[in-house]
């Protein structure tokens, strides 16, 4: 007999329950993610932040504000789940390290990512920062190169990096980021999204 295919919201609940590396977290473990298989775009992040953590609500925070201007919309379009899926690389708070955020846990994205990207099938996948560019394309050797020649090449993957104040520095070093990458992913989320609003 085959086996009966798994209801979405049955996977975001075992997603949402998951308690992998409870042990080695700060605090309980509370996975802060957004998705539905409806959703044409995806957003890899790093990990929820204190805030995200807090309210359980993925980007809440100044960097989401950064990166929603980015991409050209609102906090109701970003937060709109049929539209967009937000999914970390780490679900759950990593706690803090060198006066920042530790990095995601490692153990997150083997487990779940597969299985929600391979039902979600987004048009467009936006990876920020370095650790969702390693995991998704890790032939490259540095965060910059990864922006520069997939924003080139692709229309359906672009990468970014993260946009915490921590970057600022290189964003005044890599003008072209802002004066070519964010019009093109501008150009692309807007796309889509009038193909959502208004389906052929």
């Amino acid at each position: 007999m085959k086996k009966e295919k798994e209801n979405f919201s049955s996977l975001m609940e075992r997603v949402r329950q998951c308690t992998l590396c409870a042990a080695d977290l700060p605090q309980t473990p509370r996975p802060v993610l957004a998705a539905s298989e409806q959703s044409r775009i995806v957003v890899v992040g790093q990990a929820p932040g204190i805030l995200a953590h807090d309210s359980a609500t993925p980007w809440n925070d100044r960097s989401g504000d950064r990166l929603r201007k980015w991409m050209g919309i609102d906090k109701n379009t970003f937060y709109n789940e049929q539209l967009i899926s937000l999914i970390p690389m780490g679900f759950c708070f990593p706690g803090y390290k060198n006066g920042a955020d530790a990095p995601p846990r490692k153990e997150c994205a083997p487990t779940w990512h597969h299985q929600l990207m391979h039902r979600i099938k987004p048009s467009l996948t936006l990876l920020v920062g370095r650790y969702a560019q390693q995991y998704y394309c890790p032939g490259y050797k540095t965060l910059t190169r990864a922006v520069e020649e997939e924003s080139m090449n692709q229309s359906h993957l672009i990468i970014t990096p993260h946009p915490s104040g921590r970057n600022n520095r290189w964003l005044v070093k890599n003008p072209w980021f802002e004066q070519s990458v964010v019009p093109k992913l501008q150009s692309r989320v807007a796309e889509i999204l009038a193909t959502e609003y208004h389906p052929a």
